[in-house]
């Protein structure tokens, strides 16, 4: 089969890193720490809870009350041990040691203590000092055993610690728990599963859980119940396509669940609008096809794209199918959804948020005002012939108490503009005209419908346009021009590239 797997200009897998990120095993390892200020407190504290033999060098009348206070508490690994040497660091201290930490009040004791430890090839870190570090703590977030570190490179603590709060917030408290009965899970699921799509299909239902639910006592026996549900079901023979919304190119505004779909698939087939900034978020490993169909464009015939999603499926891939906005508007999921299940493979839906919000945030402005609206469509420019649908109801859609919003009507919107004005609507009913919404390219073009096509003149249709009609857009226009006494507004209000 002849298929168009054109590819997009990729940027690198991996883009340049400042550091790299390491996770170090220090259960019952020699580490040194000289200084007992209260930022070496932390320190000691932290390699502590990592379960670190801690040998500690500094005269106790240095200790500050942090240190004082963390001698004599308990502590939180029974691995771990905090032995204090009441006398300044030595070089000798230092043999036999995996990582050497110092906090020092001058550069010169900085750089002897940073000298002496590589001498001794140990790593050495020197409190505030990045000249005299050869890695770096990061900002934490704790849910051992999993554990998120976050690095700015020592540019921005502060940032780093505003990232950790967000973070902390999207990863639930028992994430902990879960974490655990993954690892007694483990043995039994490599036992009693293949490698493959039906170990893989177990451990993305198990994950899929912990982000929902809590583990409770009971939650370990129903997953190995599932283990032979999956065995004696021959479950996990093919693999599943999930239908992603990606949104207007925004990558912040999409789901939580688009972007773990993301991260779990293999394959990810995506149209041409679907921005680099989305893609960015995917799973690495994932095979990426674009698959665009553009108006005027070589395209993928929607057959084709079918045909790649049900043969990945069928090959045990988690495939993706990522649309721009939402795959429910405009996006021909229909025929997708039907062509999979005619197969017999799960397919999921992962909602997006469509153009006509976005524009409606953009704008500030609410599509179903009760001043000026009582309902709103959704309505396509652009049929199947690259032409206007011959079965829309100019009269319904001319009604003033109506918020229409025409997809892809870039090419017809002087039709557009005539069949309404024909049909009773007021050639001086408010309109806006967007491209590429919530992107660094968005151009926006507000007016009157008389002056539709003038608008597309200015705006171009390069991009996706998108023409909002109706008295819901009247606030916007506002915010560019006093209307308050005018009996006819201006006809080209304004044209804002942002």
């Amino acid at each position: 089969m002849d298929v168009m797997q054109a590819k997009r200009s990729e940027s690198a897998r991996m883009e340049t890193l400042a550091k790299l990120p390491v996770f170090w095993d220090l259960s019952g390892k020699s580490v040194v720490l000289s200084g007992g200020s209260d930022a070496a407190a932390w320190k000691a504290e932290l390699l502590l809870a990592c379960g670190a033999q801690l040998h500690l060098y500094c005269p106790r009348g240095q200790f500050g009350d942090a240190m004082c206070s963390l001698l004599g508490q308990d502590l939180p690994d029974p691995a771990a041990a905090i032995i204090h040497h009441d006398t300044e660091w030595y070089a000798g201290c230092l043999q036999g040691a995996v990582l050497a930490i110092a906090d020092c009040d001058s550069d010169e004791d900085a750089e002897a203590f940073f000298n002496a430890a590589r001498q001794a090839g140990i790593p050495a870190n020197v409190i505030d000092k990045p000249h005299f570090c050869q890695f770096q703590f990061g900002s934490i977030v704790n849910r051992s055993p999993v554990v998120v570190s976050i690095s700015t490179d020592g540019a921005a603590p502060i940032l780093a610690q505003a990232i950790r709060r967000h973070i902390e917030t999207l990863l639930p408290r028992s994430l902990k728990d879960w974490a655990d009965m993954a690892h007694k899970l483990r043995d039994r699921v490599n036992v009693k599963l293949a490698s493959g799509h039906a170990r893989r299909n177990f451990w993305e239902r198990f994950v899929d859980r912990a982000f929902t639910e809590n583990a409770d006592c009971s939650m370990k026996d129903r997953f190995l119940s599932d283990i032979d549900h999956v065995i004696s079901d021959g479950e996990g023979r093919y693999g599943k396509v999930t239908l992603v919304g990606a949104g207007p190119g925004d990558a912040e505004l999409l789901t939580l669940k688009a972007v773990r779909a993301l991260q779990a698939a293999d394959v990810i087939l995506f149209d041409d609008l679907v921005s680099s900034e989305v893609l960015e978020l995917a799973r690495r490993e994932a095979r990426r096809m674009l698959v665009g169909k553009r108006g005027g464009r070589t395209s993928c015939k929607q057959e084709d794209i079918n045909a790649m999603m049900i043969n990945f499926a069928k090959a045990g891939k988690r495939v993706v199918r990522l649309k721009s906005g939402d795959p429910m508007i405009f996006g021909r999921a229909g025929e997708e959804i039907a062509a999979l299940e005619a197969e017999s493979i799960p397919v999921e839906i992962v909602p997006g948020i469509t153009a006509a919000s976005a524009m409606a945030s953009r704008l500030g402005v609410s599509l179903t005002h009760r001043d000026h609206a009582q309902s709103v469509r959704f309505v396509t420019g652009h049929s199947r012939q690259g032409k206007l649908p011959e079965n829309l109801d100019w009269n319904a859609l001319a009604n003033p108490t109506v918020t229409t919003v025409f997809y892809m009507g870039g090419h017809t919107a002087t039709e557009i503009k005539s069949r309404l004005i024909e049909h009773g609507m007021s050639d001086c009913t408010p309109i806006v005209i967007m491209s590429a919404i919530t992107r660094t390219r968005e151009k926006q073009w507000c007016g009157l419908l008389n002056d539709l096509d003038a608008g597309i003149i200015d705006i171009g249709v390069d991009e996706p346009v998108l023409i909002g009609i109706g008295n819901a857009f009247a606030p916007a226009l506002c915010r560019v021009v006093d209307v308050t006494s005018a009996d006819v507004l201006p006809q080209r209000l304004c044209f804002k590239a942002i």
